[in-house]
């Protein structure tokens, strides 16, 4: 037997290099970017806040239009051996792209089955966003308040709105809160004399009286006169009262002799 020989020490392999190759792609287009929901959109310091707050349960709901879909909860009973096993049952929720012909533009926004069913029995997501009853108002949530603040906001909506009030007879909504706060206008010429004069002469403004200004405007005969009728009709509204009560009483005394009479006789 020949006699063994010694094994040579292997000689250590070389590490390879790597190489980093580009992902191979089937597309040459750029890859989408993922679309922001509309709701979001909308800035929500100026948006006014909803008035029944978020919702508690089921917060999905908070983020899209769910109307009063919830997730519900029940069995699945096996029919050989009647075995119960707990289940929930979710919402048919989708994302859409609505087109809103207010805003000129399409709103994405996720939504159930049963919503875009109603959607499209009023003909578009206008008309949804902009239901009056409490129960829509309800069924939008947060993100359909929101959505419902932006088309308001449209020119669309306001057009239509100012062509409403033109019909029913009311002025523009921009004169009306003018008046509202209280001016008619640019103060006059003889105006900033007087608050000149007052201002010179040191004397002290008194707003918020109103009574003292009626009675400049019109003059203390005209105040002491519809004082007088004021009271007088007063009075007269008291008499009659007074001679109101006076019958009733009356009546009732009436009514009590009878019947106690009748009882004496039975």
């Amino acid at each position: 037997m020949p006699p063994l020989r010694p094994l040579a020490s292997t000689p250590r392999l070389l590490a390879r290099p790597t190489l980093t190759l580009p992902i191979r792609t089937f597309t040459t287009s750029t890859p989408q970017q993922r679309q922001t929901p509309t709701h979001l959109t909308v800035p929500f310091d100026q948006v006014p806040d909803y008035p029944y707050g978020p919702f508690r349960w089921y917060k999905q709901r908070n983020v899209g239009l769910y109307g009063h879909a919830k997730i519900r909860f029940g069995n699945t009973v096996s029919k050989p051996h009647n075995i119960k096993r707990p289940t929930q049952w979710r919402p048919n929720r989708h994302t859409k792209r609505l087109w809103s012909p207010a805003l000129g533009m399409f709103i994405r926004t996720r939504l159930t089955t049963q919503v875009l069913k109603t959607v499209d029995k009023l003909g578009g997501i206008d008309e949804y966003l902009m239901g009056t009853k409490q129960r829509r108002i309800k069924e939008l949530g947060p993100a359909g308040w929101r959505l419902r603040w932006k088309v308001m906001q449209s020119p669309f909506i306001q057009e239509k709105w100012a062509r409403e009030r033109e019909a029913l007879g009311l002025p523009p909504k921009e004169t009306q809160m003018v008046a509202g706060l209280g001016g008619e206008g640019e103060p006059t010429v003889a105006e900033m004399n007087v608050v000149d004069g007052m201002l010179q002469r040191g004397e002290e403004f008194v707003l918020g009286e109103e009574d003292v200004l009626d009675r400049e405007a019109v003059g203390e005969g005209a105040v002491l006169e519809e004082a007088a009728s004021y009271h007088e009709a007063l009075a007269g509204e008291m008499a009659k009262n007074v001679t109101a009560s006076h019958e009733v009483r009356q009546a009732i005394n009436e009514i009590r002799e009878r019947r106690a009479r009748k009882q004496k006789t039975v």
